[in-house]
């Protein structure tokens, strides 16, 4: 019989990628032996109990953190420093602490003064998701065959990252160790400005006469509604990114600006060329996503 991942893994916020990570471990036992589900939100703690989600569910985070092998924070980016300071005293020698931020910086920079020697720091992005957020709306297969991005510091033992490079491989992910900077460039494109994008649209929809905004409605063709399901995702989660990852994030949205005005002098110009190569960029991003299984 293979010994587990952890003997006993806390996980601290029990949301979409908490839960999805809970009922990951409930369906194989056999990768942690114990799972301690804290939050302190009476009413998330009632569901996590009301599914089955760990085995002790408490509102306590020094008792929860305190025999774990493995904490996992799953709260949002502007939490996870201040949550990891509160229980890093508490932490027995030898844990690993983990986050599933999607900003990696900011996050890295405000957490790093309060590590201790004795507790190995690994980050790491699980890049999948939805619109809907608290414990009932994680799935067991939600990570199966997306990346979880890695964004350890250098002086981390090589031990720590292969058990979490291990622990996401049981969650069905696929695994990259990369730079922190790099880490944020890269999400700030292929996450966050579409996000933002989104929100506007959906904010421009929102300001248009009452006539007109009831007949956006009404006919909401595909593309809009794709917009308005990026829309729906948890505000407070998505305030923390923009301003945890704004440089990277303003950097790709000055590239788009610069981008959508040519688009529109183009199209101002009937300039069929620039219209067609464009379009026909598009068209490629999305067979490269469908033959790397990413859509």
């Amino acid at each position: 019989m293979t010994d587990p991942l952890f003997g006993t893994l806390c996980v601290i916020g029990p949301g979409l990628i908490g839960s999805s990570v809970l009922r990951r471990l409930r369906a194989h036992p056999e990768l942690v032996s114990h799972l301690v589900v804290a939050d302190r939100d009476p009413g998330v703690l009632e569901r996590v109990r009301d599914l089955d989600l760990g085995d002790i569910v408490t509102d306590d985070l020094s008792a929860a953190v305190r025999d774990a092998d493995c904490v996992m924070l799953c709260v949002p980016v502007g939490a996870i420093a201040p949550i990891a300071e509160a229980i890093m005293p508490h932490l027995k020698p030898g844990a690993i602490l983990t986050d599933v931020g999607s900003t990696r910086r900011s996050v890295v920079d405000a957490l790093t003064p309060h590590l201790r020697g004795d507790i190995a720091y690994v980050p790491a992005h699980p890049m999948a998701g939805t619109e809907h957020s608290g414990p009932d709306a994680g799935f067991a297969t939600l990570f199966e065959d997306r990346w979880c991005l890695l964004t350890p510091a250098p002086d981390v033992p090589a031990r720590a990252i292969d058990r979490i490079a291990a622990f996401w491989s049981a969650m069905g992910a696929r695994i990259r160790v990369m730079d922190v900077d790099h880490h944020d460039t890269i999400c700030a494109m292929v996450s966050h400005l579409p996000h933002l994008i989104a929100f506007t649209i959906c904010g421009t929809a929102d300001t248009l006469a009452e006539d007109m905004r009831s007949e956006v409605l009404d006919f909401a063709a595909s593309g809009f509604r794709d917009f308005t399901r990026i829309a729906a995702s948890d505000p407070t989660m998505w305030r923390d990114i923009f301003l945890n990852n704004s440089d990277a994030l303003l950097s790709v949205l000055d590239r788009f600006s610069q981008d959508a005005s040519a688009m529109a002098q183009a199209i101002r110009d009937g300039d069929e060329k620039t219209i067609v190569d464009t379009i026909s960029r598009g068209r490629r991003i999305r067979r490269s996503l469908l033959e790397n299984r990413q859509a």
